[in-house]
This record gives structure tokens, C-alpha cells and sequence, in this order.
């Protein structure tokens, strides 16, 4: 059997509700060449059902399933079944647009440098259909990833966003199981500080749905796994700096997935405390954070969903 030239990893953990539409986007890319390696992370719903109705419609899917251990064991148990030339990964939750395999493939033809491409991501809401009309969308770097980027505000933002070489995957190694946050990022540190090139991609290809119940909702667990992480990679004199810039996006984080007010304020607060200038180097972000908090007092949750997500 020839190999697909994109190995796509899906781990799923009690999705049903959202599932149908993330394995669609996959299998309704125009590149047709990849196998969709399912894994079903010891589910209690619906969610292995669903995911055997579609691997017996589609050659391409392989479904595997495992008593739950969390997504970083998942996904390594994706990428020792993985024979894709490119993997990609995607969440359970998010969406793809239908062109998105295809952008990755044109440019890593084009740049043999590239060990792994990122493109824009659309904040939605958990009911959106997709991103089109998204009020925020991620920002790509024009250079190449550096480690401190990755700590500070992770421009890739999930790895839902992310395509990799697999020949660069073999010698980075797997995600660090033991993490349930942050576990992306020490992935992406490790693979620059290794010395392998991560570069953007200016078009939007990924919806990312912001569910205030879900994983990454979690903002105090989130951030005890980014100090882990910049203890791990940080130069010292860029930790403060570093601090600032990801509470700056806790923040923000807060805002869209209406978690209480007084939350968005705090790590609004806590990044001026850490580092005033860096928190507000980037006068949109930081003043429009820092005024969005304090503003979010006068407004129900309903209207902050709407406004910041």
C-alpha cells in the first residue's frame, strides 16, 4: 500500500457533539492523499460509534482506541501509526477550511527549510459554524518561530493549526504525556531550540471554538503549565517579559470564553505587574485588553461572549 502524503491525528475524548463536523472537514479536503488516524481516548458517549459509522464509509480512516489517558498520549500513539510524508493535527472541536491541506503541501514544496507551517486561526464560538465572520483572528509571524514567541504568546495557538515533516517528527521525539497544558508549546520549544524552522502561512485556515466548559478553559491549570514550560526554556532575563505577554492572552482568553470578570482583570493586572512595558508593547492588544477588563464589569456574560469571542 502506497503511503497518503499527509497523516492527519484526531484524538477524541468524549466529543459526539461536535465530532461529525471535524472528521468532515478532514475528509472534504481538496488534497485527497491522506490517511485520518482516529483515536478514541476511552470515550463514555457516542463519540467511538460515530467514529466507526465513518471509518467503515472511508478507506482512508484508521480508528484506534485506548482507555483514556489524556491528549498527549493520544496523539503519540497517532504518530507511531502515522506514514505520511506530512502529519497534521486537529481537535476534536476545531474546523478546517477546505483548502487547508493543500496550502501546507504548495508551501512545503516551495521551502524545503520548513520543518513544520502555521497559518491564521478564527476564534469562534462553540454554536459558530465556521470563521468566517470571526471578530478575532490569530496573527502570523513573517519570520521564522523563535522559542521565546512560542513561550510568550504561541502564535500557532493549537495544534490544530500545525503541519509537520515526519522525518523531523522521528528525531524531536513524542509530546510529553505527563502534561495536560502547555504540552503543544514544550513540543514547539523543543523543536526549535533543536534547530528546525516553523514559518507562517498569512491566510486563515483553522476555526478554533472557544468552549468555556472545555480543556483549555482551565486558565489557572494553563498557567501553572506555561511556568513549567518557560522554568524549562525561558532565558531568565525574558521570564518577566514572557509572563506579561501570555497574561496579557489569559486575559483575552477570559474575555471570549465569558469567564467572570474579575478573572480577565486579574491576569490583566498580573501582566502589568510582570513586565508594564511588554504588556503593552503592542498598543492594540495591550490597552484594548487592559480597558476590555476593566469594562467587562458594567456588562452580563452574555454581552462579553458576543463582543470578545
Amino acid at each position: 500500500m502506497n503511503s497518503p502524503h499527509f497523516s492527519v491525528i484526531l484524538p477524541v475524548y468524549n466529543a459526539s457533539n461536535q465530532i461529525l463536523k471535524t472528521i468532515s472537514s478532514v475528509l472534504n479536503q481538496t488534497e485527497r492523499d491522506l490517511e485520518l488516524i482516529l483515536i478514541d481516548d476511552g470515550s463514555t458517549d457516542d463519540s467511538l460509534a460515530l467514529m466507526l459509522a465513518f471509518a467503515s464509509d472511508d478507506e482512508r480512516i484508521k480508528l484506534v482506541s485506548q482507555e483514556n489517558k489524556g491528549v498527549s498520549a493520544s496523539r503519540n500513539l497517532g504518530l507511531g501509526l502515522a506514514r505520511g510524508a506530512l502529519v497534521a493535527f486537529i481537535d476534536s472541536d476545531d474546523l478546517w477550511a477546505n483548502d487547508k491541506l493543500a496550502v501546507h503541501r504548495e508551501l512545503h514544496q516551495q521551502n524545503s527549510k520548513a520543518a513544520a507551517s502555521y497559518a491564521k486561526v478564527a476564534f469562534i464560538d462553540q454554536h459558530a459554524s465556521n470563521g468566517r465572520d470571526a471578530r478575532t483572528f490569530s496573527t502570523v509571524r513573517s519570520d521564522a518561530l523563535s522559542v521565546d514567541q512560542i513561550i510568550s504568546e504561541n502564535p500557532v495557538c493549537t495544534m490544530s493549526n500545525l503541519v509537520v515533516r515526519n522525518d523531523i517528527i522521528r528525531t524531536i521525539g513524542n509530546f510529553e504525556a505527563k502534561m495536560s497544558y502547555a504540552e503543544d508549546q514544550e513540543w514547539l520549544a523543543r523543536l526549535i531550540v533543536q534547530g528546525h524552522v516553523v514559518v507562517g502561512i498569512d491566510r486563515y485556515l483553522v476555526d478554533y471554538r472557544l468552549n468555556p466548559l472545555g480543556l483549555s478553559a482551565d486558565l489557572p491549570a494553563m498557567f501553572v503549565g506555561w511556568r513549567q514550560l518557560a522554568d524549562q526554556y525561558a532565558q531568565a532575563d525574558q521570564i518577566s517579559s514572557s509572563e506579561a505577554i501570555y497574561c496579557r492572552y489569559l486575559s483575552r482568553r477570559a474575555l471570549r470564553a465569558g469567564a467572570p470578570a474579575k478573572v480577565a482583570l486579574a491576569y490583566a493586572l498580573q501582566g502589568m505587574r510582570a513586565d508594564r512595558e511588554s504588556f503593552l508593547e503592542d498598543q492594540r492588544r495591550g490597552w484594548l485588553t487592559l480597558v476590555s477588563a476593566f469594562a467587562a464589569f458594567l456588562m452580563p456574560r452574555s454581552t462579553r461572549v458576543h463582543l470578545f469571542a
